[in-house]
């Protein structure tokens, strides 16, 4: 006997037919696309924790040091005094002992604003004797890179960076915001690590990891490349850019020192989606013996392992009125191959005979 058909003990909205199942679509919030590398309160909490073993995080800072002096020397180029200066991502304030060592740094500003979001790094050296040396001011940062300024608009005659702008996510904005903060016509000085900093550590750990457990996750964090910084300079609004690269060189007596003062600086990996908690004893020990056979000094500094810190150093100018600006484009009279072939001349003010070229005012 056949059962009964189900059609009429079902109630009427049960045969009604349904709608298909609607879909939902991921939607790009207003403004430019934002990639996300590092995770800012990861990098807050490092440098927190770094800064509150006072001895052992001076004991690391010969990088921070050295570069920060290095930046202050190119601010000898620039002939004017500056009344109000920024140090932007002041860290312990390097910057501000780097000016007070140079005579005749010193003199060129009145007032050093020293702004950073650790508040333990920022305030571990204010008791030396470098704070007296220069008017200065500690400010406290947002940890959160999108939070904006605690300083108005146009209000700096300079602005300084060493060695913290290589954390920031989005980086053309921040340089944006940052030349906000200039007056017209002055100068944005920075120092950041580049690309290939670290490129021993970084080649070694990949091998260990692919011998050791078949597969590699980022423990060295990407950083920008020197071609990529004008571009960044140029779309912030910054004019008459200069970009140069220096790479320094330590010697440390093994790759286990190498990441303790790493550690010890705050300069940590920070990225998002890093692996949780150490690397393993077997991965360490394999990184050990891969960067040594790979990258060990000889000669009279073996049995010590080099580590490679590129520093990109670059100056920009906020436009302001007076400054060179380049001719507008097709104005030449002259083609430069006509010059470097010698059939064009170049005018300099009066000088000079022959060629039947023309010239280039």
């Amino acid at each position: 006997m056949k059962p009964p058909p189900l059609r009429p003990f079902l109630p009427l909205p049960a045969l009604r037919r349904r709608p298909p199942p609607s879909r939902a679509y991921a939607i790009q919030s207003p403004g430019a696309p934002t990639l996300q590398v590092f995770n800012s309160n990861t990098k807050y909490l490092q440098k927190e924790r770094a800064a509150s073993d006072p001895e052992t995080s001076r004991k690391v800072d010969y990088i921070k040091d050295e570069v920060a002096a290095r930046l202050c020397d190119r601010l000898l180029d620039i002939k004017r005094h500056f009344p109000s200066v920024l140090d932007l991502g002041a860290n312990a304030c390097h910057i501000a002992r780097a000016l007070t060592t140079h005579p005749t740094l010193s003199t060129r500003l009145s007032h050093l604003t020293c702004a950073e979001s650790s508040p333990t790094l920022l305030n571990r050296d204010s008791s030396l004797p470098f704070n007296s040396a220069l008017p200065l001011t500690r400010t406290l940062l947002s940890p959160s890179e999108n939070d904006p300024f605690p300083f108005p608009p146009s209000s700096f005659d300079a602005v300084l960076s060493s060695l913290s702008l290589h954390w920031i996510n989005d980086l053309p904005t921040y340089l944006a915001r940052i030349a906000a903060l200039l007056k017209p016509d002055a100068p944005f000085l920075a120092a950041i690590f580049g690309g290939d900093s670290l490129f021993e550590l970084r080649s070694s750990l990949q091998l260990a990891e692919l011998e050791r457990r078949g597969g590699v996750s980022p423990h060295v964090s990407p950083l920008a490349d020197v071609r990529d910084v004008g571009g960044l300079l140029t779309r912030a609004g910054f004019k008459l850019l200069t970009v140069d690269v220096d790479d320094i060189v330590v010697d440390y007596p093994d790759t286990f020192a190498l990441m303790q003062d790493l550690q010890a600086m705050g300069e940590g990996n920070a990225v998002l989606g890093r692996e949780m908690g150490g690397l393993g004893r077997e991965v360490l020990a394999a990184n050990e013996a891969v960067y040594r056979a790979l990258h060990g000094n000889e000669g009279e500094r073996e049995g010590s392992v080099p580590a490679t810190w590129r520093v990109i150093y670059m100056i920009g100018w906020k436009e302001g009125s007076g400054q060179p600006v380049p001719r507008e484009r097709g104005s030449g009279e002259v083609s430069i191959k006509d010059i470097l072939e010698g059939k064009g001349e170049i005018d300099g003010g009066g000088g000079g005979g022959g060629g039947g070229g023309g010239k280039v005012g």
